[in-house]
């Protein structure tokens, strides 16, 4: 998996476009996106394929500050894959 933002990497405060590729076809309405910020409730974002099957894409908005993003997708063969990525939003 690789994608934006970056695990251990940066990203501006605001307008993020969040954009995971996997290395197969993954089932977009069983997968799921969590941005976790401490001292705050989690947030179910929502997805949306992106233009190849690989791809999912979100768009959130971001505080500065240190967050993970929980991804967990279902492949078409039915494999469940989970992930955390965390990054620090920076001020503009």
């Amino acid at each position: 998996m690789d994608g934006y933002p970056a695990p251990n990497g940066t990203v501006p405060a605001g307008t993020v476009a969040i954009r995971l590729r996997f290395n197969s076809r993954i089932d977009i309405a069983r997968s799921r996106l969590t941005l976790v910020v401490p001292g705050h409730d989690d947030q179910r974002l929502q997805i949306r394929p992106g233009p190849t099957p690989d791809l999912m894409e979100a768009d959130t908005i971001m505080a500065a500050g240190g967050m993970q993003l929980h991804w967990q997708v279902l492949a078409i063969d039915g494999h469940i894959t989970r992930g955390v990525i965390a990054f620090t939003g920076i001020a503009r």
